[in-house]
């Protein structure tokens, strides 16, 4: 899959990284062949000795995960992990792209101190302040703070990932107003509020960037009002925080989920709508590159799991071959 990836002319790729030799031999492997990768960081399981848990509920919740409410993190049980990891992959020689400090943690899905069920609505700035649920969420947020700075704090001291850029934890964007969802299990703050929040406690003291996951809506392939649409809703709700690198106003961001699904997956491909939603957001992109407020675009994602019992409509790689929307995502030359 490496190799079929480097032959498309991948350099970088998104992944979580397995504290294991085989975790480590897989970033060395990838390396070896000119691809870096971003590096999804976990929290090493560092939490507070006796820390609540949220079990997984796989029949009424399947996209809640199992884990521990960001509010219970432990910065200094993290920082010895973190560091203990990142030496081992120092030590194979692998020069990272970037350091992604969790996942979507904005969102009930990957964030504990969310209930579930929860509120089914997204949450605002002034809710973090004002509303109980949005305040807890909000604790989880300020201890993130202080892992970030461990994180800061070992990169800077590392050898050759000393300039690796930090980013933030891939923040997940619903494009519409903060307010109530209707009928969503449980809910998430907004990715405007999230890093208004985070930046006036020190955000920018720690990383370098903000990534985003977003994935637009799909409706009317080709047509010019829903192609308004789609980008009025990127500046608006997605990318609205992005700055150039040096503003006192914000850090650039990097997008690394964003995609569009096949409505079929049998061969061969029926990719021509695909195609012409990938063309019109590789446009949208462009501006935001060409003013250097967008740094990183990673598409999600490659193909499917070997041991998947369906393809992934998401997939750049359909039929086995690399299909034209997917040529399109990859290609740099359109985002100059």
């Amino acid at each position: 899959m490496l190799k079929d990836i480097r032959s498309a002319g991948v350099t970088v790729i998104r992944s979580g990284i397995p504290d294991t030799d085989s975790g480590v031999d897989f970033a060395r492997r990838a390396y070896a062949l000119g691809i870096r990768i971003d590096w999804i960081v976990s929290f090493f399981d560092a939490y507070q000795t006796g820390a609540p848990f949220r079990v997984y509920q796989k029949s009424s919740y399947p996209n809640m995960w199992a884990g521990h409410p960001l509010s219970s993190l432990d910065p200094v049980l993290f920082k010895t992990r973190f560091n203990g990891m990142l030496a081992k992959l120092e030590a194979a020689g692998v020069k990272l792209e970037a350091l992604e400090v969790g996942n979507e943690i904005n969102m009930a899905g990957f964030n504990a101190d969310f209930p579930v069920p929860g509120e089914s609505r997204q949450y605002g700035l002034a809710d973090l302040d004002h509303d109980p649920i949005a305040q807890q969420i909000g604790k989880g947020y300020l201890q993130y703070l202080k892992v970030l700075e461990q994180v800061r704090d070992v990169r800077d001291q590392s050898g050759i990932n000393r300039a690796t850029p930090i980013l933030t934890a891939g923040f997940g964007a619903y494009e519409g107003p903060d307010g109530p969802l209707g009928n969503h299990a449980a809910g998430l703050v907004s990715v405007n509020a999230t890093l208004d929040f985070l930046r006036a406690h020190g955000l920018d003291k720690w990383v370098d960037g903000y990534a985003i996951h977003v994935y637009p809506w799909s409706d009317h392939p080709g047509d010019i009002s829903a192609a308004e649409g789609r980008s009025r809703r990127l500046t608006q709700y997605v990318l609205s925080r992005c700055q150039a690198a040096g503003s006192t106003a914000g850090k650039p961001c990097w997008v690394t989920e964003w995609g569009f699904k096949l409505r079929e997956t049998a061969c061969p491909a029926k990719d021509h709508e695909r195609v012409a939603l990938v063309k019109e957001m590789m446009a949208d992109f462009r501006t935001y590159a060409q003013q250097g407020r967008l740094q990183g675009l990673i598409y999600f994602a490659w193909n499917t799991d070997p041991w998947a019992k369906s393809t992934d409509p998401f997939s750049l790689y359909q039929c086995n071959e690399l299909t034209a929307s997917g040529r399109l995502a990859l290609d740099p030359s359109l985002l100059r």
